[in-house]
């Protein structure tokens, strides 16, 4: 195996691999062939004797976890069905399921997730009689997550909810549940209230790895010190530069913490980066020497310099999203690419919308990943199944979707009279409901009749206008206006009115896209059926698709991943940092520093960047200006793209103006 690790490996990843004892910090920056640099490692222990029941693997996500031990496997031609690699909630729960007992629960827990947890919430407001006015679930999911991992202390602003989550941790008790972040917090519990315990789990793990080390928490952290502190054989991977998780815990810190616990520990920098051009990395490079307490690296690369990275200035997110669109096409098909080559980065999903509509327009399949898909979102979903039903009033699923929402009185035991008329006569729902509403022995109260009528009365009247109606995107604004969507969005985010408006300002663009398809002169079908299923054979993906659409994804989603050409869309003050990021802690310009490093080390070949000149927020148009960070990107890395063949000199002037200032 030695002679095979030097002929794979650089000095440094030998030198990783090879180093089994003690505790091991692994400086890997982005692209460096972290993973293949660890599974080599794994192997070579197991090679040079150490049985795989001793060694413990952990990542951050099922994914990561199941191609490492599957690299190993590969490697070794072994089965290994001994060798733990494991997420860390993984791990928690097998630590439970062997031990919870001593904790008072049953062997047999359950596992709450998101939507058990905010149930269990609304009970125990319930319970204690907590006004509606005010509870709001979710804040208080975030409240008791932050106080249980000690990321919140209790304080005159939230001292109120102390008794609710007294009662929460009660009722998990009672009924023998634990949360999410029980998987981490009580394990270490049990470690330290019961010695004997942790005492086993030391002997049977050994040889403990840790991937990703600048993503775990202060709890995950002292999880893994607890086990390790015993045989002092650990191992950390990870890169401070690449720490974008705090909001959820990650406390990049933690690799300060390791040099202070394992003081004699072998620092090893893994610094040559397989992936980006030379250019792409030196830009990486000068931006991230920016931030502070920090581990020196410097990528470099074995490839050439590269393209330079190009900005382009369009005048407002509708441009951006076409020339992203239309760059991005003209490169697949000039260069016999692939979509899946192509990589569309934002800080925001609220970002994507603009961007979706351009390949929606330009019938380039993509796929979201890091958040919902403009069209996926409840309250388009909600619109488009109205529509649906206008075109086609025997799309029985899409009536069951809309026929209380918003709510017009229609509850579960009218439904399901109206099914059992439908099955009876073989008709579909829409037709049950005129029968029902008509029929002279009708089980239906009045005023059900009514409210039915008056449902069938307006999908008729709009599927009247929508058919002769030339500009149907006016029709579209009425109908959301006659059905009262605004008051329903109040209604339902009672708590949180910025909620509603946001999600309101999300139909209207939604009309503003109808309005572009339909006023399109290269459009020669702008029915209203047309555009719907348009937006169906777009956004439907069908396993074995995937490698043939764009990745429209969150920074923080693409960590880890890479593409020949990326475009990173928004790089905007307020966008890029983010102004609610800076609002809450100035020192957060660091970590949003770190989120434009990643963003830039995801491209292999090409790096285009756009900034709007202006952009819509809610319903008003704002001025924007080019993000701070591009200033820190040396100016001869970068070129300036035109972003219009038909712009007018002066414009032309203007934007060229304002880019050379950036890099003055």
């Amino acid at each position: 195996m030695s002679e095979e690790l030097r002929s794979q490996l650089n000095a440094e990843q030998y030198e990783t691999a090879v180093t089994l004892e003690g505790p091991l910090l692994i400086i890997a920056g982005a692209g460096s062939g972290k993973t293949r640099t660890i599974t080599f490692r794994m192997a070579h222990m197991l090679d040079s004797g150490i049985h795989q029941s001793q060694i413990l693997a952990l990542t951050f996500t099922n994914k990561a976890a199941k191609e490492m031990a599957e690299r190993v496997k590969s490697l070794t031609g072994k089965k290994l069905s001994n060798l733990t690699v494991s997420t860390f909630h993984s791990f928690g729960v097998k630590v439970l399921k062997e031990s919870i007992s001593h904790l008072g629960f049953r062997e047999n827990f359950s596992i709450y997730d998101q939507t058990d947890q905010i149930s269990l919430i609304k009970d125990v407001g319930r319970e204690l009689k907590i006004p509606a006015d005010g509870f709001d679930p979710y804040m208080l999911s975030n409240l008791f997550s932050g106080i249980k991992t000690n990321r919140i202390k209790w304080d005159g602003t939230n001292d109120m909810w102390r008794p609710a989550y007294i009662e929460y941790l009660n009722h998990l008790k009672v009924y023998n549940a634990v949360d999410f972040d029980d998987l981490i917090v009580l394990p270490v519990k049990l470690f330290k209230e019961y010695p004997d315990v942790l005492e086993g789990y030391r002997e049977r793990y050994k040889y403990i790895m840790v991937d990703e080390f600048q993503d775990t928490s202060l709890y995950q952290y002292e999880f893994m010190k607890l086990l390790a502190d015993a045989h002092h054989n650990i191992c950390v991977v990870g890169d401070d530069d690449q720490s974008i998780y705090s909001w959820r815990g990650a406390n990049y810190q933690n690799i300060i913490n390791f040099e202070k616990d394992f003081p004699e520990l072998k620092e090893i920098k893994l610094e040559q980066n397989y992936r980006s051009t030379q250019n792409i990395l030196n830009a990486a490079n000068q931006l991230i020497s920016n931030n502070t307490n920090r581990k020196e690296k410097a990528l470099w690369s074995g490839m050439d310099s590269g393209k330079a990275i190009q900005i382009y200035y369009p005048e407002d997110e509708t441009r951006e999203g076409l020339f992203i669109a239309e760059t991005l096409r003209t490169w697949v098909v000039n260069e016999g690419r692939k979509y899946h080559d192509v990589g569309v980065l934002v800080r925001t999903n609220s970002l994507t919308a603009p961007i979706e509509e351009a390949f929606l327009d330009l019938n380039i399949p993509y796929k979201v990943s890091g958040g919902t898909s403009f069209f996926q979102r409840k309250e388009i979903k909600d619109v488009i199944a109205y529509l649906r039903v206008i075109v086609n009033p025997d799309d029985d699923v899409n009536l069951l979707r809309i026929i209380n929402t918003p709510r017009r009185g229609i509850g579960i035991k009218t439904v399901q009279t109206i099914r059992n008329v439908a099955d009876e006569r073989g008709f579909s729902l829409y037709s049950a409901i005129s029968a029902l509403r008509w029929a002279e022995d009708s089980p239906l109260s009045d005023r059900l009749k009514g409210c039915l009528a008056d449902f069938l009365s307006l999908m008729e009247m709009y599927r009247t206008r929508f058919d002769q109606e030339r500009k149907k995107g006016d029709v579209l604004r009425s109908f959301i206006d006659a059905i009262d969507f605004w008051g329903y969005l109040l209604q339902e985010h009672h708590t949180n009115d910025k909620v509603a408006k946001w999600k309101f300002q999300n139909i209207l663009r939604f009309c503003d896209f109808f309005d572009r398809w339909e006023s399109n002169p290269d459009n020669l079908s702008p029915k209203l059926g047309t555009y719907l299923n348009k937006i169906t054979l777009m956004n439907q993906s069908e396993e074995g698709e995937e490698e043939g659409q764009v990745n429209l994804m969150t920074i923080h989603s693409a960590k880890g991943l890479e593409f020949d050409l990326v475009f990173l869309a928004g790089v905007e003050e307020q966008i890029l940092p983010h102004a609610r990021a800076l609002e809450e802690n100035p020192d957060n310009i660091q970590e949003e520093r770190r989120l434009f490093y990643v963003a830039i080390t995801r491209a292999r070949e090409k790096l285009f960047m756009t900034c709007c000149r202006t952009r819509r927020i809610m319903r008003e148009v704002m001025e924007t200006g080019p993000s701070k960070f591009l200033e820190e990107i040396p100016a001869e890395l970068v070129e300036f793209h035109e972003p219009d063949n038909n712009m007018d000199d002066e414009l032309a002037e203007d934007l060229f103006a304002k880019m050379k200032a950036q890099f003055k």
